[in-house]
């Protein structure tokens, strides 16, 4: 999809305290835009993270209104993204099975009222790591599957249904296959929940084998990573393959390592989606990525008065 509007709409859009940040997927400076109907052409994609739905506590007493609410805020925000993904944490942990199920098919009840592009889910340890995925897959679908969009090849990877933290030797050897009918000059996105490098490993913010997969990635010319986890933007770079962190939809986390115990920032009554939001991905033709990171701003209208807000 062509990207249209002026630079005003799009700062507009970004919101009050949005960043715009250029990935690592490189390209042909000054590429030539493309037709909407090129399979090639310029598109655009939301990235949302870790709403956590059946989160209760003090870190956000108003957990069942959040997500509603970034909903709500993207329905009305003028968005036509190709699609939209989830990358993970999509429920709150639980060990009652039952209540479990209940959150996956409250939380894809609530996901069918977006407006805007297909979602793409992936799982997240609170999600499947009680069950090594079962509900999930049940329920949700897949924990890693690819998909082909406009010459750009997703691979959604599952790195949290083993309680480890690890992606496992059959996934890996699933990837390497994959990758090995894919060329090495197309670009490849990687989605997935944890980091794919040791971020932080005390806090369990990093793979178990993560340098294996990023060993099987490492011969792509253009690669890029988007992850959750951690509740926080953050960018990472490994050679050339750039890794770019969400903001969550429940909670902000503190920067890794900076206090002694990882707690979840403090609530704020006055600003209640402070350090919340998600993510708008640009990937024009050139196949230079722009991030833009989107405040949940929720206006007076329908549906946020439904959110009871």
């Amino acid at each position: 999809m062509s990207i249209q509007g002026s630079r005003r709409d799009i700062l507009k859009l970004m919101g009050v305290g949005g960043v715009v940040f250029a990935s690592g997927l490189a390209g042909a400076a000054g590429a030539k835009k493309k037709k909407k109907s090129d399979a090639s052409g310029d598109f655009f994609f939301l990235q949302l993270s870790d709403t956590h739905w059946g989160y209760s506590g003090v870190s956000n007493p108003k957990a069942d209104v959040t997500l509603p609410t970034a909903i709500a805020t993207i329905n009305a925000s003028g968005l036509v993204p190709d699609f939209v993904v989830f990358t993970g944490d999509l429920t709150h942990t639980t060990d009652d099975a039952a209540v479990r199920r209940q959150r996956l098919t409250e939380f894809k009840t609530l996901t069918k009222t977006l407006k805007v592009g297909p979602p793409y889910f992936l799982a997240g340890e609170h999600d499947a790591a009680k069950d090594a995925g079962a509900a999930y897959k049940e329920l949700i679908g897949p924990t890693h599957y690819t998909f082909d969009h406009k010459g750009v090849h997703f691979i959604a990877l599952d790195n949290v249904s083993d309680p480890a933290g690890a992606v496992g030797d059959a996934q890996i050897d699933w990837l390497a296959a994959d990758l090995k009918k894919t060329s090495p000059e197309t670009p490849v996105v990687v989605l997935t929940h944890r980091p794919l490098f040791d971020l932080y490993p005390q806090w369990e913010w990093s793979t178990k084998d993560g340098a294996k997969v990023v060993d099987v990635l490492l011969p792509h010319k253009n690669v890029t990573v988007f992850y959750g986890h951690i509740h926080q933007e953050h960018h990472h770079e490994t050679e050339h393959i750039a890794h770019h962190a969400a903001r969550s939809l429940v909670f902000a986390l503190p920067a890794p390592g900076s206090v002694p115990k990882k707690v979840p920032a403090t609530w704020d009554a006055a600003a209640p989606f402070k350090g919340l939001g998600y993510r708008r991905v640009d990937e024009p033709s050139d196949r230079a990525a722009r991030l833009a990171e989107l405040p949940v701003q929720p206006e007076p209208n329908e549906g946020t008065k439904a959110a009871g807000w």
